[in-house]
């Protein structure tokens, strides 16, 4: 799935999201509204992870939908 599709179902998608980062809350997840970038520094921020690994777990995320 690419992030056109990801950005344009985010609201079925948020409920994957909160499975993989169940530390982000509703509200951040609602903040990034699907939105790459957003999602990987949230990931970032809240699992205090360098910013490569935190794209590496995104992208292996959206591969995996």
């Amino acid at each position: 799935m690419n992030w056109d599709q990801i950005e344009g179902k985010w609201k079925e998608m948020k409920g994957k999201a909160r499975s993989s980062w169940g530390d982000l809350t509703d509200d951040e997840l609602d903040q990034v509204g699907g939105k790459k970038d957003e999602l990987i520094g949230r990931v970032q921020k809240r699992y205090g992870l360098e910013r490569e690994e935190a794209e590496r777990q995104v992208d292996d995320w959206a591969k995996g939908l």
